[in-house]
């Protein structure tokens, strides 16, 4: 058994089935072990980008990790937007990167690079393979590190050299840390905090914008008459008809501090204290009051659906606490022209059962929250690093968790070029994915983040800056052209047609909304 086969035969026995991967001459022999090796399904993808996002959008419907399969520092650098993304959403990843066989990296080759020193910012967990008998206890060490709780990004890089040698043991993986429970005093304080006088907030991160925890939350909101807020962008959130609603922070800056200016305290299970997107001139970057106290119930790693539950019994807000639950609610069927509110209502129209909404609509999809609320419950992915194209490789790495449920993407044009070779890893694999790309042919958010840094109004070359015409991005060519249906619709009552249509369809299909 060589190095790669028992790196292969590890990452099976350690739960890991699927591996996102664009490999190169240094991986070969991994690529060839996937052939004598049976339970490993290895999905090409046609750039790094698609690779690691797949990845995230794996994690966070199953909360496991997949591979990654990357070649050399180039392969690693160009999958490091996503990962990015991934890190953020506190998503589990094995990453692993080919390496020149050791006995040649002393030499200046064309793709010598530096893969650790590219690997440590988006790496919990980093390690070099030092021969093929090390191999498979590497990969066990670096399933152990992306399955620590909450999740992290594990990279393994493998030299050539030991992938094709002889003498590879297949690794054992060690005990994996379990989530943290949280000390006593912490829910000692949470609970000060609540039966305090003065407006109190309790402010969610991602691990408790499941069904269960929001039921808990919901229970404490009715017990002592806390508001219940979501961070602005979450891994995963589930919501919908049935479930206790819970609103997202605001992303524009002066929306979020107008909405929080009114608390006293605050409670923070699994999330951070509100922090700007970005920096603007004359505005704070911690949007809390400067009078607001924060006290941290949970952070993530420690157990924070655990620790709501300890909160909620020390309170009596027990299972017959009542709870405001969200009303089944579709919005009537649009019509006339595309405008934000059409596409809102065309979405929350359609959304069917048990769906996976992955986000990306950017300016577009402002709106949507309100006019979803009340579809049949569903999961809502978003970005949570900020970094686009995102959208496209998460959807295809959630339809592949997920292949009984139906995907739905929603994807802004100038994100979307990002990373659009997710599209024919969609077609390839036959994934059930309808996309929404948003064509208003421009990087409108960038129009308005201009003026609120005080750039003034855009002159010619600052407009070609933030435009995507000249010409014209024609996406239903550009889906055809990999595989996928597509179809431009410029009223909203094409609109719902086309969703049915797509939503229908077994595979992948594309609507180009031009608005």
């Amino acid at each position: 058994m060589n190095g790669a086969e028992s790196l292969v035969h590890t990452l099976v026995d350690g739960g890991i089935d699927v591996c996102f991967a664009n490999p190169g001459t240094s991986e070969m022999h991994f690529v060839a072990a996937l052939d004598k090796i049976s339970g490993m399904r290895c999905v090409l993808c046609l750039f790094e980008g698609v690779v690691s996002g797949a990845a995230d959008g794996y994690a966070r419907m199953t909360g496991g990790p997949a591979a990654t399969l990357l070649h050399l520092g180039p392969g690693l650098g160009n999958a490091l937007a996503n990962m990015h993304n991934a890190k953020k959403a506190r998503s589990a990843v094995v990453n692993v990167v080919g390496e020149h066989a050791r006995h040649h990296v002393k030499y200046e080759s064309p793709l010598k690079s530096d893969i650790q020193g590219i690997a440590g910012p988006i790496s919990h967990w980093v390690r070099t393979t030092a021969d093929a008998a090390s191999v498979g206890a590497d990969g066990a060490a670096a399933i152990a590190a992306a399955r620590t709780p909450p999740g992290q990004i594990a990279t393994l890089i493998l030299p050539a050299d030991t992938a094709w040698s002889d003498g590879g043991v297949v690794g054992g993986v060690p005990t994996i840390s379990e989530y943290k429970t949280v000390a006593e005093a912490e829910i000692e304080q949470a609970i000060a905090v609540l039966r305090e006088d003065g407006p109190t907030l309790l402010l969610l991160g991602s691990a408790t914008l499941f069904e269960e925890p929001l039921e808990i939350a919901g229970r404490i909101a009715a017990r002592t008459g806390c508001d219940v807020l979501a961070e602005s962008f979450n891994s995963r959130m589930q919501r919908g008809a049935g479930r206790f609603a819970v609103r997202r922070l605001a992303y524009p800056i002066r929306q979020t501090v107008a909405a929080l200016e009114r608390y006293s305290n605050v409670v923070l299970v699994g999330s951070e204290i509100p922090i700007a997107f970005f920096a603007y001139p004359g505005m704070p970057s911690v949007l809390l009051p400067d009078d607001c106290r924060a006290v941290t119930l949970a952070r993530p790693g420690q157990d924070c659906v655990g620790a709501l539950a300890a909160l909620a019994e020390a309170l009596g807000a027990g299972h017959n606490t009542p709870i405001t639950r969200q009303a089944p609610e579709r919005p009537a069927a649009p019509t006339g022209p595309i405008t934000t509110e059409s596409i809102a209502a065309a979405i929350g129209l359609n959304l069917p059962e048990n769906a996976i909404v992955v986000d990306e609509s950017i300016t577009t999809g402002r709106g949507l929250a309100p006019i979803t609320a009340g579809a049949p419950p569903h999961d809502w992915l978003q970005v949570t690093g900020g970094s686009i194209g995102f959208g496209l490789p998460v959807a295809t790495g959630a339809a592949i968790a997920c292949p009984e449920r139906k995907v739905i993407c929603l994807e802004s044009d100038g994100s979307g070029m990002y990373t659009p070779q997710a599209l024919w890893t969609q077609a390839r694999e036959g994934l059930d994915v309808t996309t929404l790309v948003f064509a208003n042919r421009s990087y409108n958010i960038l129009k308005s983040e201009l003026a609120n840094v005080g750039g003034g109004d855009p002159g010619p070359r600052a407009r070609d800056m933030l435009s995507l015409d000249r010409p014209n991005l024609q996406w239903t060519s550009l889906a055809n052209s990999m595989g996928v249906e597509a179809g431009r619709v410029e009223t909203a009552e094409d609109l719902c047609a086309a969703i049915s249509r797509g939503l229908e369809s077994e595979g992948p299909y594309l609507i180009e909304v031009v608005i």
